[in-house]
């Protein structure tokens, strides 16, 4: 089991930025992926990071979002930048363990309890 913990969340306007992080308990080879749920949406695959380093993006998100980690740390950032209304969601850090996959949610089996991020227009 993981333990994480995200923080960062706020309210910004179209067009800024902010940074997500999501403290873990261990690293070890697990994948650290972020999701997103909007109101009455299902949660949706925003980006990951597999143990080794390789970086996933959803579409929407390419070229806006950015994750990154700090092994001393054991804690996963994901910079966003250029923020629209639409990125308006609760997002949620996860876990999942070596190959479970990355971008379905039913490969992780550790979540952090979520942060709002709120993009006004």
């Amino acid at each position: 089991q993981v333990q994480l913990v995200e923080s960062g969340g706020g309210l910004v306007q179209a067009g800024g930025s902010l940074r997500l992080s999501c403290a873990a308990s261990t690293f070890s080879t697990y994948t650290m992926g972020w999701f997103r749920q909007a109101p009455g949406k299902e949660r949706e695959f925003v980006t990951a990071i597999s143990w080794i380093g390789n970086r996933y993006y959803a579409d929407p998100v390419k070229g806006r979002f950015t994750i990154s980690r700090d092994i001393s740390k054991n804690t996963v950032y994901l910079q966003m930048n250029s923020l629209k209304p639409e990125d308006t969601a609760i997002y949620y850090c996860a876990a999942a363990p070596l190959g479970k996959g990355v971008s379905d949610f039913t490969a992780y089996d550790n979540w952090g309890q979520g942060t709002q991020v709120t993009v006004s227009s």
